[in-house]
Order: C-alpha cells, then sequence, then structure tokens
C-alpha cells in the first residue's frame, strides 16, 4: 500500500476509535450532549469520506470511468472486486448518513447516529479490512 493510502487508512481508524471511544452507553446522554453530537457525527462524516477517497484511489488506478457520487464508488468498487458486494451496500448506506449529516444537520436523528455508533462500526473495519488484504 503506498503512503497515501496508508496515511488515509490510519485515518479512518482513528476515526473509527475516536466514535468507540466516545459512543455513550444509551442514547440519552447523546441526544442531551451537543458536544459529543458533534464529536461522534464529525469524526463519522470524515470516515465515511476517508473510505470514499480510499476507494476513488484504488478506481483511479484501473480503466474504470471515475463515479459520479459518493455512492457509486463503493458499487464501482464492488463491481471490480476490490470490496464486498455487502460491504458495498454498507458503505453506500454510510454515504446516505454523511450526507444528511452535512447537509441538513438539523435533521439528525440521534437514535440513528447512537445506532450506526453501536452496530455499523465494524462496516468501516471490514472496508479497512477488505483494502488491506489488496496487498496480500
Amino acid at each position: 500500500m503506498d503512503a497515501i493510502l496508508e496515511q488515509k487508512v490510519e485515518s479512518l481508524r482513528r476515526c473509527i476509535q475516536r466514535v468507540s471511544e466516545k459512543t455513550p452507553d444509551d442514547v440519552s446522554r447523546l441526544i442531551d450532549d451537543a458536544d459529543l453530537q458533534d464529536i461522534l457525527v464529525l469524526n463519522l462524516a470524515r470516515a465515511v469520506q476517508l473510505c470514499v477517497d480510499i476507494g476513488s484511489h484504488f478506481i483511479s488506478q484501473t480503466e474504470e470511468p471515475a463515479p459520479t457520487t459518493m455512492g457509486s464508488v463503493f458499487t464501482t468498487l464492488a463491481k471490480l472486486n476490490i470490496i464486498s458486494a455487502a460491504t458495498s451496500e454498507s458503505m453506500r448506506k454510510a454515504v446516505g448518513f454523511r450526507n444528511v449529516a452535512v447537509h441538513n444537520y438539523e435533521a439528525i436523528n440521534w437514535e440513528i447516529v447512537f445506532a450506526i455508533c453501536t452496530r455499523s462500526l465494524d462496516d468501516f473495519r471490514q472496508f479497512a479490512q477488505e483494502i488491506a488484504a489488496l496487498d496480500s
């Protein structure tokens, strides 16, 4: 893996770790804590962006046309057998969350954020593992 990809994967790992460390035990604490909301949403949005960047880097080394949306990056990665179909689907859902977080922050459902933090961090880990496996 080249240095740029290594740096992005490490940044992804740090975002996931930060979310994991800061996720409260119950959703009510998240609903009542604006600082915690910001920490979690920022790191989740960064994690999605890093995955898109990593995927775009791989796609740029192929003959495939550049994807026109963030979600299509993951569709293309699955088509190229770089990631699994299941990981592609999970990451496309993560893009949907990221779009709400970035473009319509006031509409964020904190119960959904809590669910992502407690149940979906492994999706990011799986993405990183599948990318890392390409170097093996």
